[in-house]
């Protein structure tokens, strides 16, 4: 439980009847908000709204709020999106008594189809009533769509005049591919940081956390990652990044950043195994990049990763494909600790047999040492198995 922070979940019947599809998160006056937002050229209206919210005037005296649906992702609707919108998060400041420009709506589910949002709106009262400390699971699983688990971190800091405490929810499971955002993310903490700091923590924590996870290599249209920072902790304001607490409550926060990210990975559509691919030896970080991203999104890599089939051979055609800069005698190629391949041909002593051992483990690492120069990355991905497509064949029907 973060202090300043009330939670309610209800259904509202977005697209299927029962199923809990809507939730509300009412956090205290003097709180600081930070986001970072899918940067899709087809982003959602919920997603302008909010981006157009925090770089506005903002009133921390008033509170906050964040309402978001599942069910239908409010993307591509025209006028009609931005007019739902405004539906929606009218009807929780009239309840809660906010300026409008203090909440912030989500939508995800799916594209083209107008948001019911008459059906949201009528829901807000009963959520209003319903708001608790203790509701944040409940929020959770309100949030999902094709998700097999509700998916929540925390972590707590210690600092000299008492803890900072920091708890989140997320969820995710197809549609992922890095560009901020990659799923719906909502963190929150009674850390005291001004919204500045707060958003430079943020951002600078996204690339090796959120954008290095990829399921399926699609940006979704309607995706965001919103921090609320209530300031009821006893630890004093973070005014300084350098400052100790300040460091303490950032390496926290990624942490549970990354572990939420994990979470969504392993929660991939059909995924049976969590990958690591770990670039080396790259010339420039973009190249490592480059080069993790083209083996984590290659359905050749992930394909062969589903069967258990070791074909490194296909680690090597996403290497050259990516775009990187890359020279075949260099290039090292690992399962795990087993090296594979290197020098331009497979080791002396390749064992088919343990590799093919080493592909039935639950988490894996590939490893790739470009030789060129000290660049590294490290992106977070899953299988493709027959379930991703069972899945998305038939998603809306």
């Amino acid at each position: 439980m973060i202090e300043g922070v009330d939670f309610a979940a209800a259904a509202a019947g977005v697209r299927y009847a029962g199923r809990t599809d809507v939730m509300l998160a009412r956090v205290a006056p003097g709180a600081t908000v930070a986001g970072v937002f899918t940067t899709s050229s087809t982003r959602a209206a919920c997603v302008f709204d909010c981006q157009a919210k925090l770089s506005g005037k903002v009133d921390e005296t008033a509170g906050a709020a964040i309402i978001v649906n599942s069910g239908n992702a409010n993307a591509f609707t025209g006028a009609a999106g931005q007019a739902s919108v405004d539906a929606v998060t009218g009807a929780v400041a009239e309840a809660l008594g906010l300026p409008i420009g203090r909440v912030f709506s989500s939508s995800t589910g799916v594209i083209g189809e107008p948001l019911p949002h008459d059906k949201i709106v009528a829901a807000v009262p009963g959520l209003v009533g319903a708001l608790e400390s203790k509701g944040i699971e409940a929020a959770a699983r309100a949030i999902m769509t094709t998700d097999t688990f509700p998916k929540g971190a925390s972590a707590e800091v210690e600092t000299e005049e008492g803890p900072i405490r920091i708890a989140g929810i997320a969820k995710g499971s197809g549609m992922i591919a890095p560009n901020m955002a990659t799923m719906l993310v909502y963190i929150f903490t009674d850390a005291k940081i001004p919204a500045k700091l707060l958003q430079k923590v943020l951002s600078r924590q996204v690339d090796d956390t959120f954008n290095a996870i990829t399921v399926d290599s699609d940006t979704s249209t309607s995706d965001a990652l919103i921090v609320a920072a209530t300031g009821k902790s006893p630890a004093a304001e973070i005014t300084d990044l350098r400052s100790k607490t300040a460091k303490d409550f950032e390496a926290a926060l990624r942490g549970v950043m990354m572990d939420l990210a994990h979470q969504v990975v392993r929660d991939g559509e059909g995924a049976t195994k969590f990958v690591e691919v770990r670039v080396s030896g790259a010339e420039t970080a973009a190249d490592a990049h480059k080069v993790a991203m083209a083996v984590a999104n290659s359905p050749l890599v992930k394909t062969a990763i589903a069967g258990e089939d070791a074909n490194w051979g296909r680690v090597v055609a996403a290497v050259g494909k990516s775009g990187a800069k890359a020279e075949r005698d260099l290039l090292r190629i690992s399962f795990g600790d087993m090296v594979l391949a290197e020098n331009g041909w497979r080791v002396p002593d390749y064992s088919e047999e343990a590799a093919s051992a080493y592909m039935k483990g639950q988490e894996l690492v590939i490893g790739i040492d470009l030789g060129l120069g000290k660049a590294t990355k490290s992106v977070f991905t899953c299988d493709l198995t027959h379930r991703y497509i069972d899945i998305n064949a038939d998603y809306r029907s």
